[in-house]
């Protein structure tokens, strides 16, 4: 596509940062450059300094790929100092100078860099010497080759007869030389088949070497023969076919470019017949298709007389600056005619093939490959500059044909990029714009849904090219009337397509018309809000530009019809929403037309009473595509409707006027009937729910607060039931947020007495209807309830508030006992935060009403209690939702109270919630670390309201300043844990944090492992030769075991950890001492763990951590080996195993804890049984003679009891 050349933002995020490509002003690294090259020399024996050496040239010369021309005055000598380098004999350095060459080469292009080379007389032979040196097939020093086919190019343009060099040659009477001319023949024919880019450079040497006089006399006919003989006779189906098809079609279309007519005419005929033969058009490879189009295209050039059409329109000033003091002026440049007294005047007659060739290019613009179509558009430019102008007429009508609703996109894109070129050369007569301006402009709207996706951005891309070219082509005067048509057109794609390409692409050719035409109205303004950067998110263009551009009157009808026509029925839900939004912004601009004409037309497409929706109510089951692009337009009919009523609602506001002002009754009838009609026809059901509920909610919502006078009508007796069973419906999720939003609403403007009060019997009714949904079996309908409860307006909770807290706390304790309600426990969670924050606080005042003394303590507590939800099921860690609502809500609820009754929080509950949080802090999950870290700062940095009783505040503010973790990435494990491990000098937080780094050291993810485990070995370390402060650590981790006994999510982590703490010896100075009380309860709570367990994940830990407690003296060493013994005939060969190439690790680092002279005996035989034997006796003897040896009791095996 030709814009999105352009593109330099990410594609996948719409709203970032687009990336600004960097402007030079000069090749500011010439001595750096000069410097690499004369270092090759010295770097290129070894390979790590002629690896880098190679990628800074190619890292600095890439930074050039987008203004090669700063490079020009520096070609030249980076060119002869590479050059003097091949001259050496080393053959590294050779290639390696011509790499470098290559790179040079691919940022300023072969054309220019090639003029650079020498080309006297005497670098024929040394290039062709050199040439015969390469081996084709090398895949490792192709630049080489590259290169010095492109010298060879550039010596065949020397002026002599290349049989002149032959007879210099110093032969050998014995030995026939070849003639040089033969040789380069040779070398051509035999580059043109290879696999890599010296296919390419064999190409251009044959329409170097071709087109000289003496070589086209004597071998031209020969040549041509071999390549139509080739291409007839090599299978394009076959991989090395393809590559030998490839080189050859190119190698043609080079010649028939660069070769003169008259040489060349005679030998057109048999090569397109050739082509013929060959149906390139059928392969299934794209780039020869694409060759095949190039090349006919030259034949057809052939085949007409070089001359300039007569009839071409041609703009008579191309200065940008001349067209905007015309501009100014308010004048125009008459076009100018092209002297063509030169020209022959005389008609001559078209060859037949002419006719064949553009056939086969109007085929070619309708190709599946963008390359192909590109090259026949390019053809058909080219062609038809040549033809009479009633042939070219011809050629554009058939192109104007492409654009038809029967055509497929590809049609469109071709046919949109063959008139760009037809623009451009003038060969599209301002006559023919009335027929072609229509159908641009449709192009630049195209948008096709095929499955999940949508096809037509290329064409759109392509219309914004043919508006870009029409603006370099043609004189104000002959665009003028259709400035109005294409400004809009452009303006349209560049605010509200869905592609950032083609928004881009569109705002490019709104600038260049506003600068060549000078006739766009206000563009000047337009440009510098909706410039290349400014269209980049998607957002931005349709909240905030369209909303300035919409000001402006003759742009405001064109972008509301756009945006009511085609993006309130996009595809895409997302373009949908945002188009209902720029409808809200832009109602102010025209309320009257929204008001008349919009409203009414989006009501009977919401409705299905619409003529052009065919009936969206009556379409036939087997119509799935039908039905959804109904249900589409249906949705985002519902929610523009709701939000252009929600938008003049706010003007009639302004103006101390009604809403009804504006909306007519019929419009207030429609809107009103919406939800009936909906619920009549069944569109609630299956998948049209998903998307109908919510918009119907959102039209609820707006309805509701924009005063509609609906109160008491039968109407809001029909919404509330429609909210209530959306609430219990599986559509819960996919409308949750638009739910909560219109049952507030609904409450809000319809439940409320003119006192102020709630409806009593109606606030009854719904309190009872949710505290009952609490306790359905059923998941979403206690997510719904409870949702329901936490949205309720303040008059609504209040003389209800102990009732509603009551039902939210014995649900959030009951569904803890059940693993499957815990997603609805997580929204009971927030709807309590919810309640809290709706009702107040106030210390001394009715429970009924407000939190107060009597109630707070309940709500911390299943607050404080939901931090301790671990429940896993089959989707994983699905406590983790519990958490993190529990974490929100203490959050919200503490700096409530903190703000109006602080004498509620208590010491105990604030230190319960930020060890919690603290906990939470040093766990492995990223998300809900950074989630608690988040909360736990929040807490302790704020001031008003300050936060009291918080434990060690000032360790805590010395461990984390404002200033330093204002930019502190939580998720980044390597950041958060250095911080969490200082926690561990402080005693009231140091259980929490032991707890929450063991499943952080002890877990799976590697990047949290090592972060979590350096951090906390860190403290260890500082702390190894305190013995107070290593004893209160290492109770701690006592305690922790001690009170997860059999809680595999901590014990089985937490006997890595402490594994890997002995392996670090981080307990050597209780070592020591003989039988150290940590070592004997440490080993006491792990033979609790592992009887009777058969979990390896469990054993192979725990065995290891037997082995670590052996640094221990004492008789404590004969407790640990019998149960290492025990465990070599457990009954699991992999657990037996497991434990031998333990013991024999651990006999090597403590050789001291068997006798020197069994020492060798025992590790021999611990490392060649075969401890995953089938044969337990073998095992079993095995093993007491280890016990012997270690001087233990041998186990006896205990018969089990037979029961009678």
């Amino acid at each position: 596509m030709v814009f999105a050349e352009v593109e330099s933002a990410s594609s996948g995020d719409e709203g970032g940062e687009p990336h600004i490509m960097l402007i030079l002003e000069g090749f500011n690294e010439s001595a750096e450059v000069r410097a690499l090259i004369a270092s090759l020399p010295e770097v290129h024996g070894n390979n790590i300094t002629r690896e880098s050496t190679s990628e800074r040239f190619l890292l600095i010369m890439d930074r050039y790929q987008e203004q090669p021309h700063l490079l020009d005055p520096h070609l030249e000598w980076m060119v002869n100092m590479m050059l003097d380098l091949v001259k050496s004999e080393k053959s590294m350095l050779v290639h390696l100078s011509f790499k470098f060459l290559y790179i040079v080469s691919k940022v300023r292009g072969y054309k220019i860099f090639m003029q650079l080379l020498p080309h006297e007389v005497s670098d024929i032979q040394s290039v062709l010497d050199l040439l015969s040196r390469q081996d084709p097939k090398d895949p490792e020093v192709w630049e080489t080759r590259y290169i010095l086919l492109l010298w060879l190019s550039m010596t065949c343009l020397i002026p002599f007869d290349l049989s002149r060099l032959d007879g210099h040659l110093d032969l050998d009477v014995a030995q026939a030389r070849e003639p040089t001319m033969d040789r380069i023949l040779a070398i051509a024919k035999s580059y043109l088949t290879v696999s890599d880019k010296s296919r390419d450079a064999a190409s251009v040497l044959v329409s170097k070497f071709m087109t000289r006089p003496d070589v086209k006399q004597k071998r031209l006919g020969d040549f041509l023969d071999w390549c139509l003989t080739t291409i007839s006779q090599t299978d394009d189906q076959s991989g090395e076919g393809i590559i030998v098809l490839d080189g050859t079609l190119h190698s043609l279309a080079s010649l028939f470019k660069h070769g003169k007519r008259d040489d060349f005419l005679q030998y057109a005929p048999m090569v397109l017949q050739c082509l013929e033969q060959k149906h390139l058009s059928e392969s299934s490879y794209a780039m020869l298709r694409k060759l095949g189009v190039k090349l006919i295209q030259r034949l057809a050039l052939t085949f007409l007389k070089s001359r300039l059409a007569k009839w071409r329109y041609q703009r008579g000033s191309r200065s940008l600056v001349v067209n905007l003091a015309v501009s100014e002026a308010t004048t125009d440049v008459e076009a100018v005619t092209p002297d063509v007294g030169t020209q022959d005047q005389e008609d001559y007659d078209i060859p037949e093939e002419v006719e064949n060739v553009i056939e086969q290019l109007l085929v070619g613009l309708k190709d599946k490959a963008t390359i192909v179509r590109w090259s026949a558009a390019k053809g058909i430019g080219r062609v038809t500059g040549r033809l009479p102008k009633e042939l070219a007429d011809e050629v554009v009508v058939s192109v104007l044909s492409c654009l038809s609703s029967q055509e497929m996109d590809n049609a469109w894109h071709g046919g949109c990029l063959a008139l760009a070129e037809l623009g451009r050369r003038g060969l599209l007569l301002p006559s023919r714009l009335k027929e072609v301006v229509p159908l641009v402009v449709k192009a630049l709207t195209y948008d096709k849904k095929r499955g999940k996706c949508s096809t037509g951005s290329n064409v759109r891309d392509a219309a914004c090219y043919v508006c870009w070219a029409f603006a370099r082509a043609y004189e104000p005067s002959e665009l003028k009337p259709f400035v109005n048509q294409i400004a809009s057109a452009l303006l349209i794609t560049a605010l509200f397509d869905q592609n950032i390409i083609c928004r881009r692409a569109a705002s490019a050719a709104f600038q260049e018309n506003v600068g060549r035409q000078g006739t766009f109205p206000h563009g000047i303004d337009i440009l510098t809000a909706a410039d290349y950067h400014a269209v980049g998110n998607l957002n931005n263009c349709y909240l905030t530009i369209s909303f300035y551009i919409a000001s402006l009157s003759e742009y405001t009808k064109p972008i509301i019809d756009h945006l009511v026509a085609m993006k309130v029925k996009h595809w895409d839900a997302v373009i949908r929403t945002l188009a209902t939004k720029a409808l809200h912004n832009l109602t102010p601009q025209a309320p009257d037309y929204m008001a008349s004409t919009v409203l009414p037309k989006l009501l009977s497409v919401a409705m299905g009473t619409d003529p052009y929706s065919a009936d969206l109510d009556c379409i036939d089951l087997y119509s799935v595509d039908l039905h959804i692009t109904s249900l589409h337009s249906r949705h985002g009919a519902i929610l523009a409707c709701a939000e252009i009523t929600h938008a003049l609602h706010k003007l009639a506001t302004q103006n101390n006027r009604s809403t009804v002002d504006y909306i007519s009754s019929v419009c207030v009838d429609g809107l009103k009937s919406i939800h009936q009609r909906l619920f009549d026809k069944k569109h609630y059901r299956g998948c049209d729910g998903k998307l109908l509920r919510p918009a119907v909610c959102a039209l609820i919502e707006k309805m509701c607060l924009s005063k509609m006078p609906f109160k008491g009508d039968p109407v809001i007796t029909g919404w509330q039931c429609m909210i209530d069973d959306t609430l219990n419906s599986h559509d819960l999720m996919s409308s949750k947020d638009a739910v909560v939003l219109a049952l507030a609403a609904l409450c809000e403007e319809n439940y409320r007495t003119e006192t102020g009060q709630a409806d009593s019997k109606m606030q009854e009714v719904l309190v009872s209807r949710y505290i009952a949904g609490l306790n359905s079996p059923a998941v979403l309908s206690r997510c719904g309830s409870a949702m329901a409860l936490g949205c309720l307006p303040r008059f609504m909770i209040c003389g209800k508030l102990q009732q509603i807290l009551k039902g939210l706390l014995q649900s959030c304790k009951e569904s803890q006992k059940q693993a499957n309600l815990t997603e609805a426990r997580s929204y009971v969670v927030r709807a309590i935060a919810q309640v809290c924050l709706t009702a107040g606080v106030q210390a001394s005042g009715s429970p009924d009403s407000v939190v107060c003394v009597e109630n707070v303590a309940g709500v911390y507590a299943a607050l404080l209690d939901c931090m301790d939800d671990y429940t896993i099921d089959h989707r994983g860690d699905v406590g983790a939702w519990v958490r993190e609502a529990a974490m929100s809500s203490l959050l919200d609820v503490s700096l409530l109270v903190a703000s109006d009754a602080p004498e509620l929080l208590s010491p105990d509950v604030v230190r319960r919630m930020m060890c919690s949080l603290a906990q939470q802090a040093a766990e492995k999950t990223n998300r809900y670390r950074a989630h608690a870290g988040t909360v736990l700062l929040c807490l302790l940095h704020s001031t008003e309201p300050a936060v009291l009783h918080i434990p060690h505040r000032e360790e805590l503010l010395s461990i984390f300043p404002v200033e330093k973790t204002a930019s502190l990435n939580w998720k980044d494990p390597s950041q958060a844990f250095p911080y969490i491990t200082q926690l561990l000098r402080l005693p009231q937080y140091q259980y929490h944090i032991v707890l929450g780094l063991t499943v952080s050291v002890g877990g799976i993810t590697e990047s949290t492992m090592q972060s979590s485990s350096k951090s906390l070995f860190d403290h260890l370390k500082g702390i190894q030769q305190n013995a107070a402060a290593l004893g209160q650590f290492a109770d701690t981790l006592l305690s922790i075991f001690r009170d997860h006994l059999r809680n595999d999510r901590v014990s089985i982590p937490f006997l890595k950890m402490l594994d890997q703490m002995l392996a670090n010896s981080c307990f050597e100075i209780f070592t020591t001492q003989e039988n150290h009380q940590f070592c004997l309860d440490m080993l006491a709570l792990c033979c609790k763990e592992i009887r009777k367990s058969t979990d390896f994940h469990k054993l192979k830990p725990c065995i290891a951590v037997f082995c670590g407690l052996i640094q221990f003296p004492g008789n404590v060493r004969k407790t640990i080996l019998q149960q290492l013994l025990l465990l070599l005939c457990h009954h699991f060969p992999k657990i037996r195993k497991t434990t031998a190439s333990n013991m024999y690790e651990m006999l090597l680092i403590y050789d001291d804890i068997i006798e020197t002279e069994v020492l060798d005996d025992t590790m021999t035989l611990l490392c060649d049984t075969n401890w995953d034997s089938e044969d337990t006796d073998m095992v079993r003897s095995q093993r007491n003679q280890l016990c012997d040896w270690f001087g233990i009791n041998r186990p006896k095996v205990i018969a089990k009891s037979s029961v009678h």
